[in-house]
């Protein structure tokens, strides 16, 4: 029986440290247009204020997959088999890890690999009681970098990855594909991963998905800003810049800016970094997909779609993949 002492005790600590971070927002700053990654969005803060943006009336991603894991869940257990490893990338809040895992016949471990440890210990808090024969596995790590993942203590037949959300959708195209070439090597020759994706639909409804009526977005996405002047010693002012997030249909994303709201200097870590009024600092894409785009990825990865399930509307997908 696992528990959550068990899990604790089992904890692979790989947070970024302060030089990582900053080396980062450097990086970003540094380059032209500036950029920041939302990778940093996840402080504890920040998952938390993610956590509220999902249960808002506009952003419909979340409550959409949910619906549509439930319903396809028998298949994918049956396509998965039993004593499946199951390993996430970014598990978040770990709802529907939950019902996937609860699905799963037999699953021999769970390994979340997320880069808040706040998030990734309040999910397992809540995992491990309600699946005690389950071997939890918990990364805290940075799961666009390498990670080794840790072998269970009971044999497991194959791997699963797990990455929901469309996550996948925040990453640029050569990003994308190194991160499925990445996931397919994690997953072995007889892996399984179930995606996640975002499709492409009526502009406004994406683009309210990321400006909510509330504001909750826009403080998830300011927090960043925060985040780095108390880790690494910047002087942002949260005051100075304002959220925008637009939908490109011509890229098929949505690309999330700061948008410096007055000509200012901002310092880092010492280094001053002189802004334009109106000067963006881009922090998220979020793609949508196509089949054909979407294909398009897996063809330069090496995985293929082995069963697809579809959300009609809002249109969402999930995909089982495989090596090709």
């Amino acid at each position: 029986m696992s528990t959550v002492a068990d899990a604790l005790q089992a904890l692979t600590d790989l947070t970024p440290n302060r030089e990582q971070v900053l080396a980062d927002a450097l990086e970003g700053l540094q380059s032209t247009p500036r950029r920041l990654p939302s990778k940093y969005f996840y402080d504890a803060r920040g998952s938390q204020l993610f956590e509220q943006i999902t249960r808002t009336p506009e952003y419909y991603p979340t409550r959409t997959e949910l619906a549509l894991l439930q319903n396809c869940l028998p298949d994918v257990a049956r396509r998965v088999g039993p004593n499946a490893h199951v390993v996430e990338l970014g598990s978040g809040s770990g709802r529907k890890t939950a019902l996937l895992l609860a699905a799963l016949q037999s699953p021999v471990a769970y390994t979340p690999i997320e880069i808040s440890r706040a998030a990734l210990l309040s999910s397992i808090e809540r995992l491990a009681p309600a699946l005690p024969q389950v071997q939890m596995l918990p990364v805290c790590a940075d799961f666009t970098r390498p990670v080794q993942v840790p072998e269970p203590e009971q044999a497991a037949s194959r791997r699963l990855l797990f990455f929901p959300g469309s996550t996948l959708g925040n990453f640029a195209e050569e990003e994308a594909v190194a991160l499925l070439q990445a996931m397919r090597s994690t997953m072995g020759e007889d892996g399984l991963a179930l995606v996640g994706i975002d499709l492409h639909k009526d502009t406004a409804m994406i683009e309210a998905a990321y400006n909510d009526a509330a504001g909750i977005t826009a403080a998830f996405t300011l927090n960043l800003l925060e985040r780095l002047n108390r880790e690494i010693g910047a002087d942002f002012d949260l005051q100075g810049f304002r959220h925008q997030a637009r939908y490109s249909r011509e890229r098929l994303r949505i690309e999330t800016d700061l948008v410096s709201q007055h000509e200012q200097v901002v310092h880092v870590d010492g280094k001053p970094f002189h802004f334009a009024t109106n000067e963006p600092i881009r922090v998220e894409y979020s793609h949508k997909y196509t089949d054909d785009s979407f294909d398009a990825l897996l063809q330069r990865s090496g995985l293929q779609v082995a069963a697809s399930w579809n959300a009609p509307h809002p249109a969402f997908g999930l995909r089982l993949l495989r090596a090709r």
